[in-house]
């Protein structure tokens, strides 16, 4: 399971994961989506201009809900834009362009969940879906364990968001783009012993509408971009080559993070990172200290922290595809697990500018809040949807907080039904004003690891181990040379208990993953995970080039 993770989180490969998944439906449709509806008798138009046309729909949707007897029921009409150039040094390689565009509806009956949806976007449509959305729900009941019961929460009315981009992707020509790319892998070329380039930049754009019978109405415009490069350098004698990829974090902007990130600008240095770790000393094995980059450090807290607090996880709910988690009973974890110790503060949110989880409402019509998943290094809490909150709320009850959903519930289109996805989940910064280099100077023997790489985890989420991009090797508090082949095993609560050290505010930074899968069928989320760099103490270290 590891290893398809991988797979959906790094590199230009994932973009043939989405183009098989694409090829099942509606995603392959057009992008001229009003062109081709607009003169078909009784088909459905682009009504996502026309803000009084869609809040027809979904009042079609709802009231034919109601009428065929749902207690509950919400409605989504959105669009999903995504576009892929990739090249390789001075080639361009392939674009892809896919859109969907229509709408889902979920409806309660008895304790019982029913979906069904509809790319026509007409309102006998709609309504069908909605009705057919009840049947489900009375047909499975039969196989029902207990009835859901949703945790309140207030309406938002004709209440409207969009997430932090300036420029639209989608404004941006081609040429624009195949322009940034092509420019950085010429810079990327000019270092010593690099042979092959590749670069690309993923985009997805959201246009979310939503209402619900509370009385929600929710109009949601979001934007993520994630520019990627893998530089290749090849030693002379051609018996080894070493990469340098995941060089810039995926985030919930748009092209004028691309622009900032200055591909063209860093990637000489890129490659000549490269062609130093040619050269690199191979690790010895061996416990260490570990100062760890925040850019290395996302990806440990999103595997070790962020997946086994999911509470769907914790009650057995993805036993068969996405796995299990060691934070489990809830009732003998929370307020009791020691995750690690009183520095460690873990927060969950969808609030963080630039966050790829960040959204203003949740697919349950919830506003998100803060909330700490680890307090002072003691599990505190797990992520919630509406449905999962009543499920700990004994729990809620015991320290006088209000039974609600942290906002956790979202689906990656129309045509998937809504479950719960992982916000932001971050190691909040000390409060003392620690730097990378403050880290590294109160280091006697260790290694420091920038970037993220390959790694493994079993299904609890338990036994792990973590590679990276760049490792140096420390001694007397000063970085000595650089190493190569590096991976380090933990066990998740042993290895957050060995942190003695963590950065200040200043240090803190954004990475995270643009593709995370989940469900059956699976589901695309994008999450974001904050961090300061850490000191862990004496870390089982490996050597990844060694053969038997």
């Amino acid at each position: 399971m590891a290893d398809r993770r991988e797979f959906l989180k790094h590199g230009a490969a994932a973009a043939a994961l989405l183009a098989v998944q694409t090829k099942r439906g509606p995603l392959w449709e057009s992008p001229v989506l009003g062109a081709i509806r607009q003169n078909a008798p009784g088909a459905s138009v682009d009504v996502l201009g026309d803000p009084p046309a869609i809040k027809e729909l979904l009042t079609a949707a709802l009231n034919a809900a109601n009428m065929a007897g749902a207690q509950y029921a919400d409605v989504r009409i959105q669009r999903l834009q995504r576009n892929f150039v990739f090249t390789r040094e001075q080639q361009i390689l392939n674009v892809v362009d896919t859109d969907t565009l229509g709408c889902g509806v979920r409806a309660l009956v008895d304790g019982t969940w029913g979906f069904a949806a509809t790319r026509t976007l007409t309102a006998d449509a709609v309504a069908g879906a909605a009705r057919q959305a009840v049947a489900t729900a009375r047909q499975t009941g039969v196989a029902r364990d207990a009835p859901v019961e949703l945790a309140p929460t207030p309406a938002y009315a004709d209440v409207t968001w969009k997430s932090s981009f300036t420029i639209d992707p989608w404004s941006v020509s081609l040429e624009q783009k195949t322009d940034v790319l092509l420019k950085a892998n010429a810079a990327a070329l000019k270092a010593p012993n690099v042979k092959f380039v590749n670069s690309g930049l993923f985009f997805a754009k959201e246009e979310r509408n939503y209402a619900s019978s509370v009385g929600s109405s929710i109009h949601q415009t979001l934007v993520r971009s994630f520019p990627i490069m893998q530089i290749t350098a090849v030693s002379a004698d051609r018996t080894d080559f070493q990469n340098r990829t995941n060089v810039v974090a995926p985030m919930g902007r748009g092209w004028e993070y691309v622009l900032e990130r200055d591909l063209p600008g860093h990637a000489q240095q890129w490659g000549e990172d490269a062609n130093a770790r040619l050269s690199a000393k191979p690790v010895d094995v061996g416990r260490y200290d570990l100062v760890l980059h925040p850019s290395n450090l996302w990806l440990t807290i999103h595997e070790s922290i962020g997946h086994p607090t999911e509470l769907d996880r914790a009650k057995g709910y993805e036993a068969n595809y996405a796995g299990t988690s060691f934070v489990t009973p809830p009732e003998k974890m929370l307020g009791q697990l020691r995750y690690g110790p009183p520095i460690m503060n873990i927060q969950g949110d969808r609030t963080q500018a630039g966050g790829l989880s960040t959204m203003g409402y949740d697919d349950d019509g919830v506003r998100p809040d803060d909330f700490l998943i680890i307090k002072e290094g003691v599990l505190d809490d797990y992520q919630t949807t509406r449905e999962q909150a009543n499920w700990i709320k004994w729990w809620y009850d015991k320290k006088g907080r209000p039974t609600h959903s942290h906002g956790c519930c979202y689906a990656q289109d129309w045509a998937n039904v809504q479950f719960q996805r992982m916000p932001n989940v971050s190691l909040l910064p000390g409060k003392e004003d620690h730097s990378w280099e403050d880290l590294i100077a109160a280091t006697d023997r260790g290694i420091a690891i920038i970037g993220d790489g390959s790694f493994s985890i079993d299904q609890q989420r338990y036994n792990a181990q973590f590679s990276g991009q760049l490792f140096y090797e420390i001694k007397g508090g000063k970085i000595v040379g650089m190493l190569k082949d590096v991976a380090y095993q933990i066990r998740t609560p042993d290895f957050w208990n060995s942190m003695k050290m963590i950065g200040g505010k200043r240090s803190y930074e954004l990475n995270g993953s643009f593709f995370d899968g989940k469900g059956q069928p699976p589901q695309i989320n994008a999450v974001s995970h904050g961090a300061v760099p850490v000191k862990f103490s004496q870390v089982n270290v490996i050597n990844t080039g060694r053969k038997a």
